[in-house]
This record gives C-alpha cells, structure tokens and sequence, in this order.
C-alpha cells in the first residue's frame, strides 16, 4: 500500500453559515496536515484532499462524528506523494455554478442513480444518449465511448448548451456522468425538469467506475481530467485501453495537459512532448509574439 491518499467526496447538505464552516474546516484540515481544495456551500460541500494514510483516515473519522457530514461518501486513490501544494478551504454561494434563477435542489430533483455495472449494460441499450457532464477540454483527454462531446467551457454553459441541442430527444434514455457524481447530480436534476423523461446517472461518477472490480473501466476511452497535481488518471484498467487526446498543434495522440507560457492566455491544451519543446509552451503564434512584445517593453 501507498503511504498517500486522495480523497474525493461532495454532500449536498443545508449549511446554515457556510462562511464560519469554512474558516471552522481550514484550521482542522491544517491540524491534520492535508493538503487540497474544498468548496463550503449553503448547498453543501465538495473537496478533493490529500495526505498520509493516517491523515485521511483521521479526517475520514471527523467526518463520520460530524452532523452534517456522516453520509458523506469518500472516493479514496493510492499515492506515492500529496497531490496539491497548499490547503484551501472556500466559501462559496454554489457548488457547481449553473446561473440559474430557480437552481437546482438535488436533494428534492435528480436522476436515477446507476451503480457502475448498471451504467455499463445501460450504454449497450439501443436508443440510448449518453451525455458527458464535464467541460470540453475534460471530455478531449478521455470519455465513455459514444458520449457526447459537450461544447462548453464551463458547467454555466450547460443549461443552453441543452435547450439549443437535446429539445428534440426528450422521449430517449439519457444516461449521464461527470468526474465524482456532483455535477450530474444538478444536471440530471436540470434534465428532468426540462421534461426528458427517463435521465440516470453514473453513482460516484467516472472515479467509482474505474475502482469497480467488475467493469474495470470498460467503455472508458483515454483518461480521466482530475483538478488536482496529477492532471490526468487512467480508469479503464483493460488490455482494451485507448488515447483519445490529440495534440493541439500537430494532432498527435497525447494526454499532456499545460497552461500557455503566455501569463494573459494560460489556455489549457493538450500537447504533445516535441509540440511542447517546440512551440516552448505557447499555444499559438498569437501568443508568442504578444509575450515577446511584452518582454521587450519591460526591458525598455
């Protein structure tokens, strides 16, 4: 066993004073020792953390005894060292943001959840249209095979991305996924109150579908993005595994992710090694030759 853990997990839950929980939940994750972000909602909370075995398991156990929390469901991943540099515990208004007037209540409205072996034989149906829950650049670096590609850059996008797109198949069987279940669960939620009428999704998400010691992450094409220093995780764990990503400039598979050298792009793109080294990180000539601009007039 790994002397590190990951823990991935979220609550829909009311929180009267989500701000003071905030504050209240930093300094208990700095006297453990974790490192990782965590998000503190009205709506409830969201983290991804990282420690020593003992550390996680110590947070772990606060939780159970917590009134609020005890439910909550930890998605736990072996490894060799933390994945973040640093602790941070937010306060936000949502959890997953989705701008909508009249948001989304998971706990009262959300689809029928399907364990991973369900989901599986569910894919195979005829008819059947599996929508992918995450942003593009997510869904480019690996996704269930024959999901649709989402064209949005963040979940906001999301509402419109349906109406503009998935009106004319509200009698279909809909199946959804996300990264650990949270965003699927307002979306399904969504779904159904736009009037599609038999929408499941993926219990635990594409994390608990690769664990599962039955599906092995059948299905699952390329790898999985993660929000954390790891970038990407493998999940299908099957002689049958693929590499999906394609490399910005040049269009080689790949499933390296990086952020444009330039410091007023950062655009998050897939990149192959030679690509990288070549184009020393830029993702186009725009923005190359804009911080070569900006270099000379600091010299100047």
């Amino acid at each position: 066993m790994k002397s590190y853990r990951i823990l991935l997990y979220y609550q829909y839950v009311r929180i009267e004073d989500h701000v003071a929980l905030a504050q209240e939940h930093l300094e208990l994750c700095k006297r453990i020792g974790l490192k990782g972000r965590i998000l503190i909602a009205p709506e409830g909370i969201n983290g991804t953390v990282s420690g020593t075995v003992e550390q996680t398991q110590e947070y772990e156990e606060y939780m159970r005894t917590h009134a609020l929390f005890s439910n909550i469901v930890f998605k736990r991943d072996e490894a060799e060292s933390h994945a973040f540099q640093k602790m941070f515990v937010r306060p936000r208004n949502e959890l997953v943001t989705m701008k909508l007037d009249d948001d989304i209540d998971p706990t009262v409205c959300s689809g029928k959840r399907l364990r991973p072996k369900q989901f599986f034989d569910a894919m195979h149906e005829e008819d059947v249209l599996i929508i992918d829950g995450r942003n593009d650049y997510e869904y480019d670096v690996g996704h269930f095979r024959g999901a649709l590609r989402p064209a949005v850059s963040s979940f906001r996008e999301f509402p419109q991305w349906i109406r503009d797109n998935l009106t004319p198949y509200k009698d279909k069987k809909i199946l959804t996924y996300c990264t650990g279940g949270i965003r699927c669960e307002k979306l399904s939620g969504f779904l159904i109150r736009e009037g599609f009428r038999d929408v499941s999704q993926l219990d635990g998400g594409i994390v608990t579908y690769g664990q599962d010691k039955d599906v092995r992450g059948r299905l699952f094409d390329g790898q999985c993005y993660v929000f954390d220093e790891r970038i990407t995780v493998p999940i299908n764990h099957t002689a049958q595994r693929t590499i999906v990503g394609r490399c910005h400039h040049c269009g080689d598979p790949t499933e390296r992710y990086i952020n444009c050298t330039y410091d007023f792009c950062h655009h998050h793109h897939l990149i192959c090694a030679s690509c990288e080294q070549e184009q020393e990180g830029y993702c186009s000539q725009t923005c190359r030759d804009a911080d070569i601009e900006l270099q000379a007039s600091r010299h100047n």
